[in-house]
């Protein structure tokens, strides 16, 4: 039973980079980067690099209370700390950062747990590099570094 759970995971993870891949046509339009502060169920704070006009456009909206919808993040993370997250040994691709309002448990994480077990990331744990903790939520947005 564990053999077909997993399969599920996968396959449920290679849906949802499909959908991700999908959703960030290569010719975005590229915004001066914002950058933003998130956190999740833990209280520790991660930060988000946006560079899509429209992300950064929802991500103020959210902080505003103009929007409720969509309010967690998700994306493909890189296992390398960002100049702009030196905290972390890992960060989200900015080009692949999106919004979501429910998502597949097989990409859910929180951020010291993903910490923890990034050597695992990738494989049965984040197939595809996917994560999309969802008990994420935005705090602030920051000067950038």
């Amino acid at each position: 039973m564990p053999s077909i759970i997993r399969k599920i995971g996968v396959m449920s993870a290679a849906a949802a980079l499909a959908v991700l891949t999908a959703a960030a046509p290569a010719t975005a339009l590229q915004a001066t980067p914002a950058y933003f502060t998130m956190t999740d169920i833990t209280r520790e704070q991660f930060v988000v690099q946006l560079t899509d006009p429209a992300d950064i456009q929802h991500a103020r909206d959210l902080l505003s209370g103009a929007t409720d919808e969509r309010p967690h993040l998700y994306g493909r993370i890189d296992k390398r700390t960002a100049s702009y997250n030196p905290r972390w040994s890992y960060h989200f691709r900015p080009e692949t950062v999106d919004f979501f309002e429910v998502a597949i448990e097989v990409c859910d994480a929180s951020i010291p747990y993903v910490e923890d077990h990034l050597d695992e990331a990738g494989g049965a744990f984040l197939p595809g590099l996917i994560w999309c903790p969802w008990s994420s939520r935005l705090v602030n947005e920051i000067s950038a570094p």
